[in-house]
């Protein structure tokens, strides 16, 4: 496995040849996905270049990471969240898809020892149960919002009025503010 070799806090650039290899310019080696895949889960930042364009490809070094991650081991992404994820491509929502994401990991990542401990415990009417409760509706209420189930798709749905998409913001911001009372 590549460790870091760089000091705290610098990124680490790897490059990718044409011949698919990585080679770590921190520690002078080649590594594989696999490598990488340590190294995220060990925060280590990193960035993939393309070794004859210089383009940044890091990206798509995480996606085929991910893709690797999903055929060869216990699934996470279930189908129909793929699905959901490939719809919002070229959907006017696709723009506020990167940063909503982002946003629900992070709180994810920030609740998730409190929630584990709440569940180890077997603690069901906690506020940390209600912090798990509130993140899932708010999963729940974004992906009606963004993408609405095939069975819900309808014309009516397709001509959302304005109104509609002020509730259902309104709705967020509300289980927004819970989730921050929660949390403290």
């Amino acid at each position: 496995m590549a460790k870091k070799n760089a000091g705290a806090g610098e990124t680490v650039i790897v490059k990718k040849y044409a011949n698919r290899r990585l080679y770590n310019t921190s520690t002078s080696s080649y590594i594989t996905l696999d490598d990488l895949a340590a190294m995220v889960r060990d925060n280590v930042e990193f960035q993939v270049l393309d070794a004859k364009t210089g383009d940044d490809i890091t990206h798509s070094i995480l996606t085929q990471i991910i893709m690797d991650e999903e055929s060869n081991g216990e699934q996470m992404l279930p189908v129909s969240f793929l699905r959901q994820l490939i719809s919002m491509y070229g959907n006017s929502m696709q723009a506020m898809m990167p940063s909503y994401l982002e946003a629900a990991m992070a709180n994810f990542r920030e609740n998730q020892g409190k929630i584990r401990e709440a569940f180890e415990k077997g603690i069901s009417n906690t506020p940390l149960a209600k912090i798990h409760e509130t993140n899932m509706a708010m999963m729940r209420a974004a992906t009606e919002a963004f993408l609405p189930s095939s069975s819900k798709r309808s014309e009516k749905a397709d001509s959302a009025t304005g109104d509609e998409i002020a509730a259902l913001r309104k709705q967020m911001a509300d289980m927004q503010k819970k989730l921050d009372e929660l949390s403290k």
